[in-house]
């Protein structure tokens, strides 16, 4: 009897220990994230409600823009994050700053959203030095958040999903690419008007 238990604890800890092993090439520390440029729907759901938008979005160190769009192309708001912090500008013109973009977005909905880790979970990425995990379904786990990320053909974000049970952002990518500007920002947009 004695051991049975020991085998069955050992082949139980053997099969925990190699599950994360299936999915040892996802989710990798990320080093560096290329420049590229996104557009697709964003859908929001908190407490039982949900929106929707269109996004584009440019990521091109130091600046990283979202711009959160009308299904007919108004735009709604932008935020924007550079080595300085972050900003929001709404549909009438009013900024909004914060040092950080989960800041931001802590002070003008309510709750914190990880935009500025969006673009390295967007690349399959963690961020590094973070604690994180991976569980069996291949699925990330950071900053509270379980992370969720399917690729097309090309093995680009098609579907980036985000979960922290209070709160679920989903992405679902149409286009991305690299930027159409060549020359690199410093600064947000909105920060040098």
């Amino acid at each position: 009897m004695k051991h049975t238990v020991s085998i069955s604890a050992i082949l139980l800890l053997s099969a925990c220990a190699q599950l994360p092993q299936e999915h040892s090439n996802l989710w990798q520390v990320s080093e560096y994230i290329d420049s590229f440029s996104a557009e697709g729907r964003l859908a929001v759901k908190a407490e039982g409600r949900g929106s929707y938008a269109n996004f584009d979005w440019t990521y091109q160190p130091p600046v990283e823009t979202i711009n959160i769009n009308t299904p007919l192309g108004s735009t709604l708001g932008q935020m924007c994050q550079d080595k300085d912090g972050a900003l929001a500008v709404d549909a009438k013109g009013n900024v909004y700053q914060a040092e950080s973009a989960e800041e931001l977005s802590r002070q003008l909905i309510g709750f914190n959203m990880p935009i500025q880790y969006l673009h390295i979970w967007a690349d399959g990425k963690r961020v590094a030095r973070a604690p994180y995990r991976i569980l069996p379904d291949g699925m990330l786990e950071q900053y509270g958040w379980i992370i969720s990320r399917t690729v097309n053909s090309e093995e680009k974000a098609r579907i980036l999903q985000l979960d922290n049970g209070k709160l679920n952002i989903r992405l679902v990518f149409s286009e991305i690419g690299m930027p159409s500007e060549t020359e690199t920002q410093e600064q947000c947009a909105a920060r040098i008007q």
